[in-house]
């Protein structure tokens, strides 16, 4: 904890004192967006102001952030960063039971980034069409449920989203365009089969990134992703289970990782309750062929990896609900980058932010390539307020691989594997709920021999990072 302040003082030194303008630009958004909230007893909602019909429906979020960084870990890269990150989405539904039309857009941008900076479109999508399908639900297809066909593009949430998610913490959202059927048993369980093609973001070039220019996002052909997402009914002591498979198949004229991937898997888990015990098992082989760098002159190599996840937690029936929490995260990596073979695991379209600490200019901790032990303390020290206090190690699961993400890597392996520990404290606080959310945390990365030895690390030493999040959900 004593770090934690330490690292805290730091950033208010080093970093906030270039952000001053930030400061006032904050109050203003907090208090307007309090004022306008707290008028109404329920949570303010903008389709009931406009007094629209029955029939439609809009719904929407604006979120701001400010993170900063301070140190550095990506190869090529030094010193800290800063920025400022905006993202806007507006959802209408056009209802005609038992059918409906589904448009969202969504607007990400950033500002007041360092010069250097990293910036991809994980991070910058300007106004872009998020979602458009039509939706059918249809009972009497198949009896015995409720059938829901999405024809479109689309967001997914899928399991504990580490394949497919939409994405919550990153400033862009993943969309896929296709077809997709869910079928959910009255009894419990449900299965999903869908024929998708990922949506690509545009711009992709770095300038354009730096100038929020608008390109409108696309999908191909050459890009597709199918499989099925099957939960099970619930078993004794409230146990669920899910099965699933992805199958990717990508060209190298649209990516030149041409991945040809076979990626089925199993997830087991019980939810978190107070008073009792609770966990999560998910085993994920892949298999198929691709390329470990983006390079068309190189064969693809024969692909065969794994993850595996395991959480085992308890929560006091106590007031302040203290949640204690174990976790272990192996992400296979490649043994040898000259044998052929490719063991590094690819995690498709999933989200890190709730298994690994934040992302953004940060994003230190990627699935894949990864060796991970780490323990949790939660807290509510009041109705609307978590507190979580994490502590993770990190070791390459290969000495010889890259560490992912990053661009770090020592084929020798002599640099070790140990890459380092991270601590982290997050709170998040419902201001309002349903209207304003307010998300804040620091984390610190301590640097293991690894970040001291590879031989294009940056060799910066322990990174700090901070960020102040407000929500605002009309």
């Amino acid at each position: 904890m004593a770090i934690l302040v330490r690292a805290s003082r730091r950033f208010a030194l080093s970093r906030w004192t270039g952000f001053r303008w930030l400061r006032p630009l904050l109050s203003l958004v907090a208090s307007t967006q309090l004022a306008v909230a707290a008028t109404a007893p329920a949570p303010w909602r903008l389709a009931d102001t406009l007094g629209l019909p029955g029939w439609l429906d809009l719904s929407g979020e604006s979120r701001l952030r400010y993170s900063t960084l301070d140190g550095q870990f990506r190869a090529g890269r030094t010193g800290g960063d800063q920025v400022l990150a905006l993202r806007t989405s507006l959802l209408a539904e056009f209802k005609a039971e038992p059918g409906r039309v589904v448009v969202e857009l969504l607007d990400a941008r950033h500002y007041g980034e360092d010069a250097g900076s990293f910036l991809d479109t994980t991070m910058v999508n300007p106004l872009d069409v998020l979602q458009a399908h039509l939706r059918w639900d249809a009972r009497e297809l198949i009896p015995g449920g409720t059938n829901t066909i999405r024809l479109g593009r689309e967001t997914l949430d899928l399991g504990n989203r580490r394949l497919m998610a939409r994405n919550a913490y990153r400033n862009t959202i993943n969309s896929f365009t296709g077809l997709d059927w869910l079928w959910a048993a009255e009894r419990g369980g449900s299965f999903r089969a869908f024929y998708l093609l990922p949506v690509r973001r545009l711009p992709a070039d770095l300038e354009s990134l730096r100038d929020n220019e608008f390109v409108a996002d696309t999908q191909s052909f050459q890009q597709q992703l199918y499989g099925f997402y099957a939960e099970l009914p619930p078993f004794a002591g409230n146990i669920r289970g899910e099965l699933y498979y992805f199958r990717l198949q990508e060209q190298a004229s649209y990516d030149s990782r041409s991945r040809q991937l076979h990626t089925p898997g199993m997830r087991w888990f019980r939810p978190i309750r107070p008073g009792q015990w609770d966990f999560e098992f998910e085993s994920t082989l892949q298999f198929g062929t691709s390329r470990l760098v983006a390079d068309r002159s190189r064969e693809p190599l024969e692909h065969l990896a794994h993850l595996q996840h395991l959480t085992v937690g308890y929560t006091f029936d106590a007031e302040l609900r203290p949640r204690l929490g174990l976790r272990y995260d192996y992400a296979s990596g490649d043994a040898n980058p000259t044998d052929g073979d490719n063991g590094r695991f690819d995690t498709l379209f999933g989200a890190r932010r709730f298994d690994f600490g934040p992302t953004g200019i940060y994003g230190a901790v990627a699935r894949a390539n990864l060796n991970s032990p780490e323990y949790s303390l939660t807290l509510r020290p009041a109705r609307r307020v978590e507190t979580t206090l994490s502590h993770r190690w990190l070791w390459l699961a290969e000495a010889r691989d890259a560490w992912v993400g990053n661009g770090i890597q020592d084929p020798t392996g002599r640099s070790g594997n140990y890459l380092g520990h991270q601590l982290e404290l997050r709170v998040r606080w419902d201001v309002i709920p349903g209207n304003v959310r307010l998300d804040t945390g620091i984390t610190h990365l301590f640097a293991g021999d690894f970040l001291k030895r590879a031989p294009n690390s940056t060799r910066q030493g322990d990174v700090n990072y901070a960020y102040f999040e407000l929500t605002f959900l009309f």
